[in-house]
């Protein structure tokens, strides 16, 4: 005997709000390079990954280029944040300046770190990992996210020089800020080769002692 009680419908699915899915986007991005794999990731996977199709990222997205400079802007906005409020915090104590300078270095290379810990994904799109065979203009935005890490710590530096009365506070705040951002570089460098299992992290401290001196 037929049912005569209608069936229930399928529930509609939820429309993301706008900018949403751009998000949504992002996020599975930041998530499939946090596999150690190290495999390019296309956008054919990605919309595989959020159950729609390739001409739906296009709609938020002009290319994949655009979908790293996404995460390169999320980089971007979250490190130099925290460095305007590793600066303030230091300027606000008002502490010696050597020590402030060293202390304020040494705070935004540990942050640095940890942010890439947190954010294993975001870590490959830092060191370049990510961003081989794309778009060539990527690597240069990361290239020059790193260049203004090092006239941040250069500016710290180069206080803290004058206030030691060193006769070459440019030049010495220079090299040591060169040095510092290598090897906090280095440090992210090998925390991704090593597919996420030694950690940035790895006696911080001791090791910028040496290089801080």
């Amino acid at each position: 005997m037929p049912n005569d009680q209608p069936s229930n419908p399928a529930p509609a699915r939820k429309r993301p709000k706008p900018g949403e899915r751009r998000i949504q986007i992002l996020q599975m991005l930041a998530g499939m390079l946090e596999q150690p794999s190290g495999e390019r990731i296309t956008t054919a996977a990605l919309a595989a990954k959020l159950d729609v199709s390739e001409a739906a990222l296009y709609r938020h997205f002009a290319s994949k280029a655009q979908m790293f400079e996404g995460l390169i802007e999320f980089i971007e906005q979250s490190v130099f944040t925290l460095i305007n409020q590793i600066i303030a915090r230091e300027e606000a104590n008002n502490t010696n300046p050597v020590e402030a300078g060293q202390r304020q270095c040494q705070r935004i290379i540990s942050m640095l770190v940890q942010f890439a810990e947190k954010n294993p994904g975001m870590a490959r799109v830092m060191v370049g990992d990510a961003l081989v065979f794309e778009n060539e203009r990527l690597q240069q935005r990361m290239n020059q996210f790193f260049d203004k890490i090092e006239a941040t710590l250069r500016q710290a530096l180069r206080t803290a020089q004058l206030a030691e009365g060193s006769a070459t506070p440019t030049v010495d705040a220079q090299v040591s800020a060169s040095v510092l951002t290598a090897f906090v570089a280095g440090r992210l460098q090998r925390y991704v080769r090593s597919g996420f299992k030694q950690r940035a992290s790895e006696q911080l401290e001791s090791a910028l002692a040496v290089i801080l001196g």
